[in-house]
C-alpha cells in the first residue's frame, strides 16, 4: 500500500501494542478486549497517526520523513495516552494538616464543619495571586503528563464566587494553550457553600443559577457543568435546579454523586442524561441500572476511599456486569485524594474494585475518552487520530497494576512529539 505522507514518528519493535481499536466506549465483557497486536508498529504523519500494525508491516509500508525520529521499544508495551476524567488541579493551600487529623480519627465532614475542606481553600484561592496558581497548576500538570496522562478534565469549584470561579477557568483556559496536555473545562461554582453564605443557600444557587452559569457562558470558559450532590450540601432538588440551568444555557453536566451517602445522585445523573457520575461509593442498585440505561458514565475514584483511609470502594464489579461504562480517574485535589498518578488508580482498581488489568486499561483510555464526551476522538491508536502515546518500562500490560507506586513511563508522545521520558 502507497502511502503518500511520510512519517514524521517510528516506534517499532513494540511487545505489546495496546491500540483499543474497535467500540469506544467498552462495556461489559468488552473492558477485555485491547485490541492488542504482538510484535506491532505505529507510525506518525505531524500530529496524527499514519498507520498501526505489524512492525514489519509498518516499517515496509511507511515512507520516513527527513530528521524522522524512530523509537526502537525494545519490546516494551505501548499504550495510548492516558486520559484523567475528573481532576481539580487548580489550588495553591495543599492540606495536609487536615491528613494528619484524618489518620487521628477527625472525618472528612468534621474537619469540613470545623471550617476545613473546600471552604479553607476557597479562602486560599480568593487571596492567591493568578500567576502562583498557574505555576503550581503546570507543575501538577508536568506531573501528571509524567506518568502517561495526556488528557485531563479540569474542574473549578475552589472559588465559590463568579469572579474566583472565572479566575480558575481562566486558568485552564490559558495552560490549555501552552501546556501539551489537552485540559476539558469544568464549571463546578456547586461545590460547596461558601462562608458568607452557609445560612444563605438559597441565594448561592440563585448567584450560580443567574449570575455565574450565564458569565462562565458568555466567555465560553467551560464545556461541562458539575454539582456536589451529597447530603448537607446540595441535595437532590438543589442539584436539579442547578444542573437544569446549567444545561439551559448550554452546558453538558457531571455530578458527584452517592460519595458519602446513598442519596439518588446516580439516579438523577441519569435521569438527566449527564455524560458521567463520579464517585458512586454508595450508588443504589437503582442508580446503577438507570445509569447503565441512561449511557451515563460512572467515573470511580478509588484513591479517594484510599486517601481517606476508608474501606467503602465503589461497586465496579456490579457496574460493569450491568453494562454501565466504567472510567477511572485520580480525582487529583489537595483535600480527599492528592496524586498525579493515575497508574496508581489501576493498581487499587485491580487491588480494591477487582477489576482486571484489561479492564482498568479501557477503564484510562476508551472509556474516560467516553467520560468526557470524546468517543472516537482521543484513547485508541488508530490511522487518522491524534498521535498521544505511552511507551512502558514492561514487556507485558499486566505489570502495571502489579509493579505499584512507581512510575513504568519510558516516553511520552503528545500529538507527535515526545513530551516527557524516564
Amino acid at each position: 500500500m502507497a502511502l503518500q505522507k511520510k512519517a514524521t514518528l517510528l516506534v517499532k519493535n513494540i511487545g505489546q501494542l495496546i491500540t483499543m481499536e474497535g467500540p469506544s466506549p467498552r462495556i461489559g465483557a468488552a473492558m477485555n478486549d485491547l485490541s492488542l497486536i504482538e510484535n506491532g508498529g505505529i507510525a506518525v504523519a505531524g500530529e496524527e497517526i499514519l498507520a498501526v500494525g505489524k512492525s514489519d508491516e509498518v516499517q515496509g509500508h511507511v515512507a520516513l520523513a527527513e530528521g524522522c525520529r524512530v523509537f526502537d521499544a525494545k519490546g516494551a508495551v505501548v499504550t495510548p495516552g492516558l486520559i484523567d476524567p475528573h481532576t481539580h488541579p487548580v489550588f495553591s493551600m495543599t492540606r495536609e494538616a487536615e491528613f494528619e487529623m484524618r489518620n487521628q480519627g477527625k472525618t472528612y465532614m468534621e474537619i469540613a464543619r470545623s471550617g476545613g475542606g473546600i471552604r479553607a481553600s476557597v479562602r486560599d484561592l480568593r487571596t492567591t495571586p493568578a500567576a502562583v496558581l498557574m505555576e503550581k497548576t503546570k507543575q501538577r500538570l508536568d506531573r501528571l503528563m509524567s506518568f502517561g496522562v495526556t488528557t485531563i478534565e479540569a474542574k473549578s469549584g475552589y472559588g465559590l464566587s463568579t469572579e474566583s470561579e472565572i479566575k480558575q477557568l481562566e486558568i485552564i483556559r490559558d495552560l490549555n494553550q501552552v501546556h501539551p496536555i489537552d485540559l476539558v473545562p469544568t464549571f463546578l461554582g456547586a461545590h460547596e457553600i461558601p462562608d458568607e453564605y452557609r445560612d444563605k443557600k438559597d441565594q448561592y444557587i440563585e448567584l450560580i443559577c443567574d449570575e455565574m452559569i450565564p458569565a462562565v457562558v458568555k466567555d465560553k470558559l467551560a464545556e461541562f457543568s458539575d454539582i456536589f450532590c451529597e447530603k448537607g450540601v446540595f441535595e437532590i432538588e438543589d442539584s436539579r435546579t442547578i444542573q437544569q440551568a446549567a444545561a439551559d444555557a448550554g452546558l453538558k453536566l457531571k455530578f458527584h454523586a452517592d460519595e458519602l451517602a446513598s442519596v439518588g445522585g446516580a439516579e438523577l445523573a441519569a435521569e438527566m442524561k449527564a455524560i458521567s457520575a463520579d464517585h458512586l461509593v454508595y450508588a443504589s442498585d437503582a442508580g446503577i441500572n438507570a445509569m447503565a440505561k441512561s449511557g451515563t458514565a460512572a467515573v470511580l475514584l478509588p484513591g479517594t476511599t484510599f486517601s481517606l483511609g476508608s474501606h467503602g470502594y465503589a461497586p465496579a464489579r456490579k457496574m460493569i456486569d450491568k453494562g454501565v461504562v466504567v472510567a477511572l480517574s485520580t480525582d487529583c485535589n489537595p483535600g480527599s485524594s492528592y496524586t498525579e498518578s493515575l497508574p496508581f488508580m489501576i493498581s487499587l482498581a485491580s487491588l480494591q474494585l477487582k477489576m482486571t488489568a484489561a479492564e482498568a486499561l479501557s477503564a484510562v483510555t476508551v472509556n474516560a475518552a467516553y467520560a468526557l464526551d470524546r468517543a472516537g476522538q482521543i484513547g485508541q491508536l488508530k490511522v487518522g487520530l491524534p498521535a498521544d502515546l505511552v511507551i512502558w518500562e514492561m514487556t507485558d500490560y499486566r505489570e502495571l497494576p502489579y509493579h505499584y507506586a512507581v512510575n513504568l513511563v519510558s516516553a511520552v508522545i503528545k500529538k507527535g512529539k515526545p513530551v516527557a521520558s524516564a
